[in-house]
């Protein structure tokens, strides 16, 4: 995008700006214009005196232009009107960057000024013509005055604007922030409340005949597995597969391992991370109380004490049950 003649809306005023540097400019250009203007009343005083017969310097025209020249008052005054443009410029980068229609025609009657006071052979008409351009530079220079004024004024109504959207901006993005973290607090909440629960846990130990069929028996030589039911339920639950893990423990604290039963490692949101002993999929829906029943093998076989049976669902610990085998008369 092209460059705008407003002045930057983030610029920050610094030591060298209308604030410091204006003030001394603006003390000199009065200090010249007092001196100007002294100059051009003893001239016209003593061009009175001389037509009246009392020239303190004994008059000529010649002598009263050894004092102050028409081409010099004029440089004087072209000094003056080229410090003023400075004043507004200075302070003003984009001023002194693209230039405006007014700047260019200002750029164009300094340098017709300039040509004219820089020429020593000027004539009467030169001079006459070169005091118009004067006059009509100080009126441009008024107009560029004017619309920096406005320009300034502008910028300082956008430089608001910033201000106001800046703040809301922020309210909003705090307000997004804010219901950002409810809604992660409520999905924690859905999630940790979809959790299914585990209830009627039982663990049977069974022997498999040769002919297929199983009996139940308590000692331990005599196991071939652990037959571990419960039913699991949730009213919030979405329907659909669902993970169980499940923790086998033996008497000696031992967890329970079994290729076969998909053995491996899970993290728990309480208990930190922890061996499994079988991951059992499970199919469930919504607002129904679902049996669940699966056996455990132990490639090691079974001993004699307590086994402790942990179901997770979602990370959380969602059944336990204990069951004790004994030993059998040969061991």
């Amino acid at each position: 995008m092209a460059n705008t003649n407003y002045p930057s809306a983030s610029q920050q005023p610094s030591n060298n700006t209308p604030s410091s540097s204006n003030g001394g400019r603006n003390l000199i250009i009065g200090l010249l214009v007092a001196a100007l203007l002294g100059t051009w009343g003893f001239m016209l005083w003593n061009k009175n005196s001389g037509s009246e017969g009392g020239n303190v310097f004994s008059g000529t025209d010649a002598q009263t232009e050894t004092v102050m020249s028409e081409s010099d008052s004029l440089r004087q005054m072209f000094n003056l009107a080229e410090m003023r443009l400075d004043s507004i410029t200075g302070a003003n980068n984009n001023l002194q960057g693209e230039k405006t229609a007014l700047q260019k025609e200002i750029d164009s009657r300094k340098a017709e000024i300039n040509k004219i006071l820089s020429d020593n052979n000027a004539t009467a008409a030169d001079l006459k013509r070169a005091r118009q351009l004067i006059g009509e530079l100080n009126g441009q220079i008024g107009r560029l005055e004017a619309q920096v004024t406005q320009l300034k004024g502008e910028n300082q109504e956008l430089t608001a604007r910033n201000t106001h959207l800046t703040s809301e901006k922020n309210v909003l993005s705090q307000n997004l922030d804010m219901r950002t973290a409810e809604n992660d607090e409520l999905a924690n909440t859905v999630d940790v409340a979809s959790t299914l629960a585990a209830s009627g846990m039982s663990v049977t130990p069974l022997k498999e005949r040769k002919n297929g069929k199983e009996r139940e028996t308590s000692f331990a030589r005599k196991v071939d597995k652990l037959q571990i039911a419960f039913n699991i339920e949730n009213r919030i639950t979405t329907s659909g597969p669902a993970d169980l893990y499940v923790i086998v423990t033996d008497p000696k604290g031992a967890i329970v391992q079994n290729s076969e039963l998909g053995s491996g490692a899970m993290t728990t949101r309480q208990d930190g991370d922890r061996n499994f002993t079988a991951k059992i999929p499970v199919e469930y829906e919504t607002g129904t109380r679902k049996g669940v029943s699966f056996p455990i093998k132990n490639l090691e076989g079974f001993k004699a004490g307590d086994y402790k049976i942990e179901v997770y669902h979602n990370g959380f610990k969602i059944g336990e049950g204990i069951r004790s085998l004994r030993k059998g008369i040969f061991g």
